[in-house]
């Protein structure tokens, strides 16, 4: 049973829908990539999913409960939320970022009690920034930054966690690190991720379920072998592209080899006529 769906969720900016009829669900104790083109409404979804934006109509449920019914503070105990591109306040170290996950479980002045800083130590071991504990977070390196956000969610102790394309301006070998840890973290403690992702092959190598989605619509769900397809790279990304398959893990891979347009598309068919004429 999945614990967190949406039931024909809308949503719009002012007068304009970008979310239309939306019904999906979550695998729990999975990793979940919503991938689409740039505008396609995946970071939209994302946010509401999450609480940080309303539904003009529809739901997403938690647990069978309107998510946007339930106080900030529970909804905080059961799911966290890594914005895209998040900053800190200059000079606030790694272990002061971490702490602020933990708000969601202190009471009266927001002291901090010896549980919270426990798992404050164990959210900042967990994410291999031990050495870097009272360093300021603007120090650290774009990798090392988003894994004292990552730690910053893990300290709010939630099930399932939520990151608005956690790879964003991370250079090869930080998207990896980053995209490492949570594998690891799905692995070894069992976290719901739902993450919007840009590079298709990332998706699909640490992706057990995808979503793929064109203007607010799901044009195609399920395992990546089951998404990365010739017609939902076509119909998603307005792309044609080959599909290749890692000799290491078996995933399927997408090779782009040209831009479906208007013009190409005109082009070919003269083509066609001229070598029909010849």
């Amino acid at each position: 049973m999945e614990r967190l769906t949406t039931s024909q969720l809308n949503i719009s900016y002012d007068d304009r829908m970008i979310v239309n009829n939306l019904n999906i669900a979550i695998p729990e104790g999975k990793i979940t990539a919503l991938v689409g083109s740039n505008g396609s409404g995946k970071s939209t979804i994302l946010k509401t999913m999450a609480r940080i934006m309303s539904p003009a109509a529809g739901q997403v449920l938690l647990d069978g409960k309107s998510i946007h019914k339930q106080s900030t503070k529970d909804v905080a105990k059961q799911l966290a939320i890594l914005p895209q591109n998040p900053t800190a306040p200059d000079g606030l170290t790694v272990t002061e970022l971490v702490s602020y996950g933990r708000f969601p479980y202190q009471k009266g002045f927001g002291s901090m009690s010896k549980e919270d800083r426990n798992v404050v130590r164990w959210a900042i071991e967990s994410t291999g920034l031990t050495e870097f504990a009272e360093r300021p977070v603007d120090q650290l390196s774009g990798g090392q930054r988003q894994r004292a956000w990552i730690a910053m969610a893990l300290a709010q102790e939630t099930e399932i966690l939520f990151l608005d394309e956690p790879t964003t301006f991370l250079d090869m070998a930080h998207q990896l690190e980053v995209l490492q840890l949570l594998q690891k973290l799905n692995e070894e403690n069992n976290r719901t991720i739902v993450m919007v992702v840009h590079d298709l092959n990332h998706a699909s190598r640490y992706a057990h379920h995808m979503i793929a989605i064109n203007k607010g619509t799901v044009m195609g769900e399920g395992s990546p072998t089951e998404v990365m397809t010739p017609e939902i790279f076509r119909d998603v990304f307005n792309i044609e592209a080959d599909i290749v398959y890692d000799p290491r893990s078996g995933v399927p891979l997408c090779l782009p080899h040209a831009l479906i347009t208007k013009y190409s598309t005109t082009t070919a068919a003269t083509h066609q006529r001229e070598a029909a004429v010849v």
